[in-house]
């Protein structure tokens, strides 16, 4: 085929009417040809992607460059930095002969430039915190995330129903462990009598498995304050914000992170409206080194994981997975990632080709390129590219010269890192560790046991009342008088944000009266819950677990 055609099919196959982002120019045979960029549409980013290629190709680069295009259209975006060598996007680039030279190549200027960044942590890293409380997670999911049976399962079920109907806040793991400790114990008589038998010879089984969890760091990260979606969706002047969640301890982690993963897409699943393709992206997702999720997941994990990526692009959330080969990410989640750029892959061994001759089926039939050979032969930042159009369709293949990034290409010394997050006021909206009564406190004072129904009926209200928004302080007066502990000296429970609890135990949710209740931290992991997995056995299941009945199949 001629140069013309080339030029001709890459033209026709990139050009958009709406917004887009610049990846390059196309390449063939060694040859750059400006006149025949390569874009990726803002209205298809919903689609989900991929960014695969061998070590020191340069995912990372690319996966940089793309964030900053999207910050200077407004879109906020997050990013998952296992490397810890994306922070470098919050200083400018330094100019080099080398970049100069490859935008001469592709037909656009380059400038140096920074980008608004917030940094997070999911433990004692430098960043904004972020956690979530066991009670948002639900049943399922926090049994799913320590790998239980169904009989287990079936006790987490019952703490987090006997939680509810008791009015007992579930935080953090501490209050899982008080409440699973004195159901199976001191309260299993009157439990049982309640709820049905208790089944007490999992209790070891699940003790075992949450120290694992707390082995892996989970005690950071359960807990108040949680964090508000609303804090991903920054615009600062005009530019989409970029969070950065520092991920560098994660490696050994990798049940928490996924875990993590799926509950805050699960958060933002129940959060934002649904609203299909829009013109740009809400949010964007990157997840770099992303086989960290899938590698040791449990089945039942990837499952909730895959249905997930399949309802949330209605949300106007986009997801991008980075790793080495297209192998490491599930077949039934690969189906779903509409956009590719796949950088250069090596053979060492008859293995390695076996795995590239697998890869070069994944994309569209090209008449310009041997695939199968070209993956072999691509420098570094060079890829091949093939995205949805606006109406969905795959573009042609393109072999591209990837544009470079703005900002620097490379992390920050620790010493800008820590001025950053001293300066941001999300850090200081997070970074102080909220210690509100709640079941691990309550059990502890005996509220549970009350001497008489009279006196049980007197600590409910005011317990009820010492968990309202507004309340003083996490432990009242009138809570203490109750339990006729108000002369005791012991620690009082530091002040800060009281733990909002229904008044009773949850209703089945009606539509009508869907904005009283939504305030409800039980009924928003419930939502959350069913907007996991709508058609799945997540809504059955934790609707059951939560008291709220559906048909039967």
């Amino acid at each position: 085929m001629s140069k013309n055609d080339f030029e001709t099919t890459i033209q026709g196959g990139y050009s958009f009417k709406g917004e887009a982002i610049l990846l390059g120019a196309a390449t063939r045979d060694g040859k750059v040809f400006p006149e025949a960029p390569v874009r990726l549409p803002l209205r298809t980013m919903n689609r989900h992607g991929l960014i695969s290629g061998a070590t020191g190709t340069g995912k990372t680069k690319t996966l940089q460059m793309m964030t900053e295009q999207l910050s200077e259209a407004g879109v906020p975006t997050l990013l998952m930095d296992i490397k810890g060598d994306l922070s470098g996007l919050a200083m400018a680039g330094t100019p080099s002969d080398r970049i100069t030279e490859r935008h001469e190549k592709i037909g656009t200027e380059w400038s140096p430039s920074a980008y608004p960044v917030e940094f997070f942590t999911l433990s004692t890293e430098p960043g904004a915190r972020l956690r979530a409380t066991v009670l948002e997670f639900g049943p399922l999911l926090f049994s799913r995330m320590l790998g239980l049976n169904e009989t287990q399962s079936s006790l987490v079920a019952l703490v987090y129903k006997f939680c509810d109907d008791k009015h007992l806040p579930l935080l953090d793991l501490k209050d899982f462990k008080k409440v699973l400790e004195y159901i199976t114990g001191e309260a299993k008589a009157n439990v049982t009598a309640e709820y049905g038998l208790v089944p007490t010879t999992s209790t070891a089984l699940i003790l075992r498995k949450l120290i694992e969890l707390e082995q892996q760091g989970a005690e950071e990260f359960f807990g108040e304050p949680s964090f508000e979606m609303a804090d991903l969706m920054r615009v600062v002047d005009g530019f989409g914000g970029i969070s950065i969640l520092r991920l560098t301890d994660m490696q050994n982690r990798p049940k928490l992170f996924s875990s993590f993963m799926l509950q805050m897409l699960a958060e933002l699943y129940a959060t934002l409206p649904e609203v299909g393709d829009l013109e740009k992206p809400k949010l964007v997702l990157f997840v770099d080194e992303a086989h960290l999720i899938f590698d040791d997941a449990e089945k039942s994990l990837l499952n909730e994981i895959e249905t997930v990526i399949k309802l949330i692009r209605s949300k106007g959330v986009g997801i991008f997975f980075c790793t080495q080969l297209p192998t490491d990410i599930p077949d039934d989640v690969l189906g779903q990632l509409g956009m590719k750029v796949q950088h250069a892959l090596r053979a060492f061994t008859a293995r390695d080709r076996t795995a590239i001759k697998a890869v070069s089926r994944n994309y569209p039939e090209t008449e310009f390129y041997n695939t199968e050979q070209l993956l072999t032969d691509l420098g570094i930042g060079e890829a091949l590219v093939t995205v949805l159009d606006e109406r969905g369709i795959p573009t042609p293949l393109a072999a591209t010269v990837l544009c470079a990034p703005r900002s620097r290409m490379g992390p920050l010394e620790p010493n800008e890192l820590q001025e950053i997050v001293n300066r941001s006021e999300i850090a200081q909206k997070y970074n102080t560790a909220l210690d509100a009564q709640s079941a691990y406190e309550i059990l502890g004072g005996k509220i549970a046991t009350a001497a008489s129904p009279e006196q049980a009926q007197k600590v409910a209200l005011a317990t009820r009342r010492t968990f309202t928004p507004g309340a003083a302080a996490p432990r009242s007066a009138e809570l203490s008088k109750a339990l006729g502990t108000e002369d005791d000296a012991g620690p009082q429970v530091a002040t800060g944000v009281p733990y909002a609890r229904p008044a009773a135990a949850p209703a089945p949710v009606q539509p009508n009266v869907l904005s009283e209740i939504f305030g409800s931290s039980v009924a928003r992991s419930v939502i959350r819950s069913v907007a996991v997995n709508v058609t799945g056995t997540l809504t059955r299941s934790l609707l059951g677990a939560m008291g709220v009945r559906g048909r039967r199949r």
